[in-house]
């Protein structure tokens, strides 16, 4: 099918120009919705040509900044590069570039941090305003002017019927063996004539395999030729292995006390390496036939996909590093029907994390004694990178479980903290916090009845006695039995961190 070109349809063919032609169509003030979902996807010329773009108003004294809509993290060489030359005025809805962090947390960028689910409807509801331009990287383009989608879906679909205009990059470096992988379901409607989603398995296919966009609103097509940019992932340390090992061990529990099946329930992980280690530990293991159901495709989860571990794996995107994406480009006909790719509204969405049971996995900054999850600010102010879509998946998934190490910055920092500086899950979302030392299962405990759960398995020994402290004075202010609490100490060891380099 595809002997020369990426591109199929005549009419399209006409439309292809340089990423600098194209640049050029994005005026300063404009809303961008680009590609893009942990650095896969996301487009590779145009952005850094509207870099140069902005390069050149700036230096003729005019000030030259966009708005940034993707589906989540993207790369360098997009969210960096535009925040080097302050070409971002607003940010949505999840970043992980340090330019970006600097430009938040001084004050430079606005940043809008929003549940991966909920971007779409936001879009469609008009909460976010309009959308001028989107910027989508496709693999190829059919002869009907269908499109077939890359290594991740994100907020595509969206982003292609909100824009009044569409770029689009055909990247000949995206597999083309990726056609027939996706599931683009063209069903979602607004309140009040939402339907329900009719998936119940993660290996239900309820869409189509290409993206739709009349052809009056391509106003530019650019052929690329560039790797999607991941990092590999280092090994699990002995940390990670440890956190691996006791949620192993919790689900062996679970299956005994007739909580879980043998085959599980669909699994949910966020990125990283303890996320990593877990997955490895199931590889490992005697689990056979288990589903996953996620936003994202790591490394891991090939490596289960190979062994049989993994029966199928739902996500939004890949998030590969350079070995394993050469695993995939060489054995994508056995992947092929082994992995799907959705819009991230259908992979995130609530509705569907609840009816198939999810076991979500995520990890946190910190945990407070009574439960709450802090997973997106350092020191309550400063962000990190976002919620993403843990929120997605914690308040309805089937178990909610959230991993740490028990200690950051070389002991300096302690994990599990009498009051989170900042709230993003709330007690009554979190089922189980897991560190290295040990397992919290909080499900049907009082609020002093997790407290104590969390802080003698979940803390760190260095911390541990001064956290039993706070509590029982806590307990014995008089102030209030139900979630005791010291008001002038419950964020003091955030200031003394921040006074003294050590909580």
């Amino acid at each position: 099918m595809f002997s020369e070109s990426r591109i199929l349809s005549p009419e399209l063919k006409q439309r292809v120009v340089s990423a600098e032609a194209a640049a050029a169509l994005i005026p300063s003030g404009a809303t961008v919705g680009m590609s893009g979902f942990t650095g896969a996807g996301y487009p590779k010329a145009v952005p850094q040509a509207l870099v140069e773009q902005i390069k050149r108003s700036h230096e003729a004294g005019e000030r030259f900044r966009i708005n940034v809509w993707t589906g989540a993290s993207t790369a360098p060489e997009l969210d960096g590069k535009l925040a080097e030359v302050d070409g971002i005025n607003m940010r949505l809805p999840f970043q992980s570039d340090p330019t970006c962090r600097k430009q938040i947390n001084d004050g430079y960028m606005h940043y809008t941090d929003i549940h991966l689910s909920e971007v779409s409807q936001y879009a469609w509801s008009g909460f976010l305003g309009k959308l001028d331009i989107a910027v989508i990287e496709v693999t190829a383009i059919l002869e009907d002017g269908r499109l077939v989608p890359s290594s991740s879906v994100g907020n595509n679909k969206t982003w292609i019927e909100q824009a009044d205009k569409v770029i689009l990059e055909v990247n000949d470096q995206q597999p083309i063996g990726l056609l027939g992988m996706h599931d683009i379901y063209y069903g979602t409607a607004l309140p009040p004539n939402r339907k329900p989603i009719m998936l119940t398995q993660p290996d239900d296919r309820i869409g189509e395999t290409t993206l739709h966009c009349p052809l009056d609103k391509i106003v530019a097509v650019v052929e690329t030729s560039a790797l999607d940019r991941n990092s590999a992932f280092s090994p699990p340390d002995e940390v990670s292995n440890c956190i691996a090992g006791h949620i192993l061990e919790f689900f062996e529990h679970e299956i005994k006390m007739g909580r879980l099946p043998q085959d599980l329930l669909p699994i949910q992980s966020g990125v990283g390496n303890i996320a990593n280690a877990v997955l490895e530990g199931l590889n490992n293991s005697d689990h056979k036939n288990l589903t996953a159901f996620t936003e994202v495709i790591q490394d891991g989860m090939l490596k289960m996909l190979k062994s049989g571990t993994l029966r199928v794996a739902s996500a939004t995107a890949f998030s590969l590093s350079p070995d394993a994406l050469d695993e995939l480009k060489n054995n994508l006909d056995f992947y092929r029907d082994k992995i799907i790719l959705r819009q991230q509204d259908i992979s995130n969405h609530p509705e569907l994390a609840r009816r198939m049971g999810l076991i979500a996995m995520n990890g946190i900054i910190e945990a407070d004694i009574y439960g709450n999850i802090n997973s997106t600010h350092i020191m309550g102010s400063r962000m990190m990178n976002g919620i993403g879509g843990s929120g997605d998946f914690a308040r309805n998934g089937y178990l909610s479980i959230f991993l740490t190490p028990s200690s950051a910055k070389g002991g300096a920092i302690s994990s599990i903290v009498p009051m989170v500086s900042h709230v993003d899950h709330t007690e009554h979302d979190v089922k189980v916090i897991v560190t290295e030392q040990g397992l919290a299962d909080l499900r049907g405990l009082s609020p002093r009845q997790r407290a104590l759960e969390i802080i003698n398995n979940c803390a760190h020994p260095d911390f541990k006695d001064r956290l039993l402290d706070y509590f029982d004075r806590a307990c014995a202010s008089g102030r209030g039995m139900q979630t005791p609490h010291l008001l002038d100490e419950a964020l003091s060891w955030h200031q003394n961190y921040e006074k003294t380099g050590r909580m």
